[in-house]
């Protein structure tokens, strides 16, 4: 046989882990359109997280306690450091800032709903208080953003609570979008804005430029509200020990920190991808600064991004958090990104589960609209029921992680009752790797 006639074999093609097949695709987008990638949600790229810790359950060393006979609570109180009438929760579980304009009417009245049957406040959102969300929000904490759209001292002496926003876990140092075509006649009246325009909010507040003015600013919001009202302090996380420390010593009462897979209405996909960190890297961090002032539990520290779940509640209360806050988990339980909806989601180029176009306000399931024939589509009333049925489970979830673990307060979790599966976990959360006392970093150690 001729060895000319015989065929060498072929080399497998591989695709390249630096040029891979969405890095390409992106790369075709931008050449074709000249335009940065506008989208929803938090980070989507793979980040150490919740899921590589574990809880360390009583057995021998430990005593559990009984779930049907022994209480474990899970109330907080937030706000107590200089508020006349600080914010008493039945669980530590709060729903996040999300504005009406990037949520249809019905979504803020479902979340106003569904956290006042589970005994846990609100948040507005950029651009001012709507009617149905503070009728039907018992306790209502009220965004102070740097646009100031809807913002009036009328509705800051109405609300529970007041949250200045620095800054947001998903585009930490960037601001906010609202795109034309969901700035209708009522969105454009609140935030007194051209109808059908595209909207971009500021980076920083106008009317201070550190923490110097950051107390003046407190101390004028103390003022309007007659010093009845928390002032909370919203960060992204990017030095949340320094950040956490500025807040504290410019007035605030609450410090709430959100890291990277905390979700936006519309940013930059390299600005959510690129910018920030996740939050099992901040809460510890945070903590340290509060207690090197003397001020942990003193000054409450809420944190945000990626909270799915009671196991994620319970971590984040070892770690010495007071309370957390969920957005795009809370919108999940309304009905967004149903598979339901899913011949509609294909319509629109996407699928249920990865739908994050919220910016274009077409979404399906009427949440992320101001289009009245999809946003009727949501029932305020089964979508109230349905975030107090998720809040519900994630409570009794925290519940019962927390009494094998032998404690009978969600607070009383401590960094002693987990471990962690990876080096990163254990380096950011500061609890040792599983099967060992040490993690990297610990003092007293040589690496």
């Amino acid at each position: 046989m001729n060895d000319e006639n015989i065929s060498a074999p072929r080399t497998m093609p591989i695709q390249s882990a630096t040029f891979s097949q969405d890095t390409n695709a992106e790369i075709r987008r931008a050449a074709a359109t000249g335009i940065y990638d506008i989208r929803g949600g938090g980070a989507k790229r793979k980040v150490p997280h919740f899921d590589d810790l574990l809880f360390l359950g009583a057995s021998i060393s430990r005593y559990p306690l009984e779930g049907y006979r022994e209480a474990c609570d899970t109330s907080v109180t937030l706000g107590t450091r200089f508020a006349k009438n600080p914010i008493q929760l039945d669980i530590p579980i709060t729903i996040a800032g999300m504005s009406f304009g990037a949520l249809s009417g019905a979504a803020k009245e479902a979340l106003g709903r569904g956290a006042t049957l589970a005994g846990t406040s609100t948040t507005t959102g950029d651009g001012g208080m709507t009617p149905e969300e503070r009728g039907h929000s018992e306790k209502l904490v009220y965004q102070y953003l740097p646009s100031r759209y809807g913002m009036n001292p009328d509705d800051l002496r109405r609300a529970d609570a007041i949250e200045i926003v620095v800054g947001q876990g998903a585009k930490p140092g960037g601001g906010g979008m609202l795109l034309g075509q969901k700035i209708t006649d009522r969105v454009a009246g609140m935030r007194n804005l051209p109808k059908g325009i595209d909207q971009r909010s500021a980076c920083r507040h106008p009317d201070w430029t550190g923490p110097d003015d950051l107390e003046i600013k407190i101390l004028e919001l103390r003022e309007i509200t007659g010093w009845k009202v928390p002032i909370y302090i919203k960060v992204g996380g990017s030095r949340p020990y320094f950040d956490t420390t500025l807040a504290v010593k410019a007035g605030a009462d609450v410090v709430v920190l959100d890291g990277m897979q905390g979700g936006t209405a519309a940013t930059q996909d390299v600005f959510i991808e690129n910018v920030g960190m996740p939050i099992l890297a901040c809460i510890r961090e945070a903590v340290r600064a509060l207690e090197d002032l003397g001020m942990h539990r003193e000054v409450q520290l809420i944190v945000s991004g990626g909270v799915r779940t009671g196991a994620d509640v319970a971590i984040c209360m070892a770690l010495g958090a007071d309370a957390v806050s969920i957005g795009t988990a809370a919108l999940i339980a309304l009905g967004d990104n149903d598979p339901k909806w899913e011949a509609e989601y294909q319509k629109l180029g996407t699928t249920a589960g990865a739908y994050d176009d919220w910016h274009e306000g077409n979404d399906p399931a009427g949440i992320s609209t101001q289009n009245p024939e999809l946003s009727a589509r949501l029932d305020p009333v089964e979508g109230g029921r349905r975030l107090r049925n998720y809040l519900k489970v994630m409570t009794l979830e925290a519940q019962t992680i927390a009494r094998a673990c032998g404690k009978n307060k969600l607070h009383n979790l401590e960094p002693e009752d987990l471990c962690a599966l990876t080096m990163e976990a254990a380096a950011m959360a500061k609890v040792p790797l599983a099967g060992t006392d040490w993690w990297p970093g610990k003092p007293g150690t040589a690496f």
